[in-house]
């Protein structure tokens, strides 16, 4: 009767790990399914960074936000920029 048991409770955790296996695949599946539906960015217009420039600045000469243009520069360091540097000061998704 101990063996019953045994093997009942060792079929029970068969499934439930097969059935956790199943779920884990299916949901990475519907993951990758939305990322793929990714915007591409595409800058429009470009600006050469000079050397009294801050994103502040050319968000200002621009009139930018500073939403729009962190949206078209999204890997910017703005602590960090240098002279001849290009960024995006109008882009847009497709």
């Amino acid at each position: 009767m101990a063996n019953t048991k045994a093997s009942t409770f060792f079929s029970l955790i068969l499934l439930l790990s097969f059935v956790l296996i199943i779920s884990t695949g299916e949901s990475k599946m519907a993951i990758s399914k939305r990322s793929s539906n990714k915007l591409t960015l595409v800058c429009n217009k470009i600006y050469g960074t000079h050397v009294e420039d801050t994103c502040l600045s050319i968000i200002q000469d621009f009139h930018l936000t500073e939403v729009a243009f962190n949206a078209v520069n999204p890997n910017l360091n703005c602590n960090k920029l240098f002279v001849g540097e290009w960024l995006c000061i109008d882009g847009s998704a497709i």
